[in-house]
């Protein structure tokens, strides 16, 4: 059998891999009646619109350290085979005590040859492209060019993968095809492609072996009840694992870093039901996850997927979780179109109701498009760069290659690559003496960056942290450099407060 071609059907109609009759209404067509063009195409456009928009969003700074600097540490480390390191977390801190994803190993030889942030950049839009090529492979011998075009187009400009693309760099980048894969051949009934895609996602984040679980359900469901038992239990132990051992004994505090907080009282059980399913928003995002592909994908069972990773997300009670913001509804753009694919190929969709589903699927994906971060690439200010960035940029410059920062968020993004940056607003109380980093950078207009005391003294117009002297400040970013016992810093720089400049 052929795992990476999920496009090939055979000619005659035949029993699905391990058993079972095939569909009615899903009798396959000839592989050679339609080339890969539409796929290839479509997945090429898109990876240019993902690293236009995020390469772009890094060069006006409009990146973080929280998380593409994080995430930039975490390869730059990995490229010289010690642990997972990110100062940005703390001074020492493995980033396998926050999340589980060892995949995140695979940048190392990337980030060796290409040392930069931009390279994360480059991997995440090639890996959400190359996720658009099964699903539209699988619409394309559904029902043809015109299906697949659709398909493609509305999964590849979707409102979840925009907000992932947007929101700097995540591991979870590398889910999204392995899940696009496994879904898609789950619903063509090849099994064994289906598992084999999937047992990589356990070593994406901690909660997606519960996805892997959900996929092992299904194929014991529909296809051969052996293997999709087996996956499914190991993607349950492949979460429990992660989050009762692995990540604990990293932590620094010994303990998984996400679990809720305690409440100061219990709550019944209905009380914590009803809460699922409250606020409204949580209804919103449901709605917003089906509307794109026309409401075709509730026709499918293969929606019983997305049930891990909505379970985790609304039964939180940290509200991030629940809307359509951030990276969290990535993982579910796959899910949906391959279930809108999976309803018309098993005949459950009549031509007058696909037709409804497409004009209902335009206009969803029309709406989400300019209200998601798509619409930054035709707006002037994400190609021009302002006077702020360019004076950014001139400050930053006076920062040696090799040395330590401490910076605000936006900052720490752009120096992640060549120096080792950890948070402004953790100093002083997460250094030694002797560990204090040599420089510190900080923006005043930065609105990512949290309230600190280094951070408001650094805004208060004078330079009140010890030990440290004012080197430049310019449109509201303050520079400064450790002065050591002799009075000097460690360039050498005569010792006084220079001048403001205007």
């Amino acid at each position: 059998m052929n795992i990476l071609n999920l496009s090939a059907v055979p000619s005659q109609r035949r029993a699905p891999e391990g058993g079972g009759a095939a569909p009615a209404g899903n009798a396959p067509k000839p592989a050679e009646r339609y080339s890969k063009k539409p796929a290839l195409l479509l997945s090429g456009v898109f990876f240019l619109v993902y690293l236009a928009l995020s390469a772009r969003r890094h060069a006006i700074h409009l990146t973080t350290g929280y998380d593409l600097g994080i995430f930039t540490q975490i390869a730059k480390s990995y490229s010289e085979f010690t642990a997972p390191y990110a100062p940005l977390k703390g001074t020492g801190y493995n980033a396998l005590g926050d999340h589980f994803h060892p995949i995140l190993a695979v940048l190392g030889p990337l980030y060796k040859v290409f040392p930069s942030s931009y390279t994360l950049l480059v991997c995440q839009a090639a890996l959400i492209a190359v996720s658009v090529i099964p699903i539209t492979l699988w619409a394309l011998d559904v029902k043809g060019p015109r299906f697949a075009y659709w398909i493609g187009i509305s999964y590849g400009a979707s409102w979840g993968i925009a907000e992932l693309v947007q929101f700097d760099f995540h591991e979870v980048a590398f889910a999204v095809p392995l899940l696009a894969f496994s879904v898609c051949a789950a619903g063509r009934e090849k099994w064994r492609a289906a598992v084999l895609w999937a047992i990589p996602l356990a070593l994406v984040k901690e909660d997606l072996g519960l996805t892997v679980a959900a996929i092992g359900a299904y194929v014991a469901w529909k296809g051969p009840r052996r293997a999709g038992i087996l996956l499914a239990l190991f993607g349950a132990v492949a979460t429990a694992l992660a989050m009762f051992v692995v990540l604990p004994s990293v932590n620094p505090l010994g303990e998984f870093a996400y679990w809720p907080p305690a409440e100061p009282q219990e709550k019944s059980l209905l009380v914590k039901a009803a809460a699922t399913f409250w606020p409204p928003v949580k209804w919103l995002t449901l709605l917003m996850i089906v509307a794109p592909t026309g409401f075709l994908a509730v026709r499918s069972p293969l929606l019983v997927v997305m049930l891990p990773t909505l379970g985790w997300r609304f039964t939180s009670d940290f509200p991030n979780y629940w809307g359509m913001d951030f990276h969290y509804s990535a993982v579910l753009m796959p899910v949906a179109f391959a279930a809108a694919v999976h309803a018309v190929a098993s005949g459950r969709t009549i031509t007058r109701r696909l037709l409804h589903a497409g004009v209902i699927g335009a206009v969803a994906t029309g709406v989400t498009f300019f209200t998601s971060p798509f619409h930054e690439l035709v707006l002037p200010r994400t190609w021009i760069a302002s006077e702020h960035v360019r004076v950014t940029d001139e400050i930053l410059g006076k920062i040696p290659d090799g040395t330590t920062v401490a910076a605000s968020n936006r900052l720490a993004a752009q120096l992640a690559y060549r120096t080792t940056v950890s948070e402004v607003c953790l100093f002083p109380r997460s250094f030694e003496p002797e560990e204090r980093p040599r420089w510190m950078v900080y923006d005043n207009a930065d609105p990512s960056d949290p309230e600190c005391a280094t951070g408001k003294s650094l805004e208060s117009g004078a330079p009140h942290v010890p030990g440290y002297r004012l080197v430049e400040r310019r449109s509201g970013i303050s520079l400064l450099e450790r002065v050591d016992e002799r009075g000097d810093g460690q360039a050498g720089e005569r010792v006084g407060a220079p001048a403001e400049r205007p």
